[in-house]
């Protein structure tokens, strides 16, 4: 699925020579080489401030405690969003509130999401429910429909948090992910289009208070060394080593992320024509953080390819609200039928920049040969119109 040995390689003088840097510089905390990447990175985002943290789920609890959630609060949140954003929900007391999914971006529906705040139009400024703020994840690189959540969010009173885990680089309009909304999170895993050495993470914010907010936060809740006065507060610190691996990775990210697209449309080009869709939407609003395609056998294609040597995935089988764990919890939602749907169809296929055109092409012959192998089952499959616009309503 991925080869992040690969990824090392292509980077390892840049990244040996920055980790000698911090490691010489004997500081090993917080320090001058996060402070470096913080400004970078909030730069490139074109936000005003950006606060590394020790990991995305922590930057998603931390965004929400900046904002004010607390026990008993409610988070609209999609509910195929891989499990991350109801953790972060859970550790605060909060209760989530699952929203259905647009078929075609895979991504939060603005019209469920209008319809759990209490209704459209005016009908949201008179809404009491105990939302504090809606998530959206920009799921599998691409960009949510954020000009349609906001429009919503605002009306109503509630913020907008997004989580970018899976969306480093996409843009609309010019205005990247993380720009959008009122805080941002971000996860640096290794596998990420902007991937660490480890573990890591951020959260991106205009708003300077919320910005503060956090940064206090990923530290105790201290407001000055010793004085915890915010509760909440832990220990999430992005390390000084992550941070200067991620400077040298981020330099290059548009470059592998113009390299994920053509990979991507590769995959469409061929595999589209057997009447698998490939998830996607057009242009810089996608950065092909994977390869989801939707098929109405799933389960046969993907051991089709095991047999012949070829690796995928699911991204992801169990819906938030079916968790084990968390089926007896508080939670409510609207009608979850498209999400439910799609989790039986979706698959995920190899990706990732330092993939060959051969290794590519080697994964399309096998899904090929799978296909024929099951007859003309596949031909009869509907497939829905492509997406022309970049996933962005106006």
């Amino acid at each position: 699925m991925n080869d992040l040995r690969r990824a090392y390689l292509a980077d390892a003088a840049d990244i040996d020579s920055a980790v000698s840097r911090v490691v010489q510089s004997g500081w090993y905390a917080l320090g001058p080489e996060v402070e470096a990447f913080e400004s970078e990175f909030a730069q490139y985002c074109g936000v005003e401030h950006a606060i590394g943290l020790g990991n995305g789920t922590d930057a998603l609890e931390l965004s929400m405690r900046a904002i004010g959630v607390q026990a008993g609060d409610e988070v609209i949140v999609a509910a195929n969003a891989g499990g991350y954003s109801t953790t972060a929900i859970r550790a605060i007391g909060a209760i989530p509130v699952y929203a259905d999914i647009d078929p075609v971006t895979l991504s939060i529906d603005p019209e469920r999401v209008a319809e759990l705040l209490g209704g459209s139009g005016a009908d949201q400024s008179t809404n009491h429910s105990k939302v504090r703020c809606v998530i959206v994840t920009h799921l599998f690189g691409i960009l949510g429909d954020v000009k349609a959540l906001r429009a919503i969010t605002d009306q109503a009173g509630v913020m907008l948090l997004e989580d970018c885990a899976q969306a480093h680089g996409a843009r609309a309009d010019g205005v990247l992910a993380g720009a959008f909304g009122d805080i941002a999170a971000f996860s640096f895993y290794p596998s990420k289009n902007l991937g660490a050495i480890g573990d890591a993470g951020a959260v991106v914010s205009s708003n300077r208070l919320l910005a503060q907010r956090v940064r206090e936060l990923r530290q105790y809740g201290w407001g000055a060394k010793y004085s915890v006065e915010h509760a909440g507060g832990g220990n999430s610190r992005l390390d000084p080593i992550q941070a200067a691996a991620l400077r040298v990775r981020l330099a290059r990210l548009d470059q592998r992320n113009d390299r994920r697209r053509v990979l991507v449309e590769r995959y469409a080009h061929e595999l589209e024509p057997m009447g698998i869709r490939v998830v996607r939407s057009a242009g810089e609003s996608f950065v092909g953080h994977l390869c989801v395609i939707e098929h109405h056998d799933r389960d046969q294609l993907a051991s089709g390819l095991k047999e012949l040597g070829i690796a995928s995935d699911v991204h992801y089988p169990i819906l938030d609200p079916d968790q084990p764990a968390w089926r007896d919890l508080p939670s409510r939602s609207g009608d979850l039928s498209v999400s439910r749907s799609k989790a039986l169809q979706i698959l995920t296929l190899p990706l990732f920049p330092e993939m060959s055109d051969q290794e590519h092409q080697q994964v399309c012959d096998a899904v090929r040969a799978t296909v024929r192998r099951s007859g003309d089952a596949l031909a009869s499959v509907q497939v829905e119109p492509k997406r022309v616009d970049s996933g962005v309503k106006s």
